[in-house]
């Protein structure tokens, strides 16, 4: 009978350790996929974005065949954005992609024809809708991120997340936020 109380009590306390250690891997999982989830919305649509980008520089590009710079560099952002995987790459490609696209729009300004094609405003609605998008997206991704690096951060989680195979995720920022802070102007 001596033996049975401490026996018990310890049998409780691995019980409780048990459940709350099962209870927290299993959130933790659902968090990790909800951000895995996240992340994938975001990569959809910068490859949507993407996928615009070649018929936006071709409708230009037939009215302003001379400015081949500024396609080029518009070609090598949207590469860029394709390769990325992490967030922080992505981040860095979207910096590169914005300021291209910035300097395309810029130079459309300077035809009117090509402001007045009805397939470069269809474009160019696609592009802010797509923005709009990637924005929501983010704001999504980075919401999961936080709680996830929370929940791994807090303890008595900080002392087993890391052996249980979990670690922090990194946010989805871009290098300059200033220059993506806003989608890039395309109305005239």
């Amino acid at each position: 009978m001596e033996l049975l109380v401490p026996l018990l009590i310890v049998v409780a306390v691995v019980v409780i350790a048990g459940i709350y250690l099962w209870a927290t891997y299993n959130s933790l999982v659902s968090l990790g996929t909800r951000v895995d989830e996240a992340w994938s919305g975001i990569d959809v649509q910068l490859k949507r974005r993407a996928d615009l980008i070649p018929n936006l520089i071709e409708t230009v590009k037939g009215y302003a065949a001379h400015e081949k710079a500024v396609f080029e560099n518009v070609t090598r952002a949207r590469a860029e954005t394709l390769q990325a995987q992490t967030p922080g790459e992505a981040g860095r490609a979207e910096n590169h992609l914005q300021q291209a696209l910035k300097s395309i729009f810029a130079v459309a300004e300077a035809y009117p024809a090509l402001q007045a094609s009805q397939n470069f405003l269809q474009l160019q609605s696609a592009i802010v809708d797509t923005e709009d998008k990637i924005q929501a997206s983010r704001r999504f991704y980075n919401g999961g991120v936080r709680e996830l690096n929370i929940k791994i951060k807090q303890f008595p989680n900080n002392l087993f997340a890391r052996g249980l195979g979990f670690e922090q995720r990194e946010f989805f920022e871009a290098d300059d936020a200033a220059a993506i802070a806003a989608p890039p102007k395309v109305q005239f």
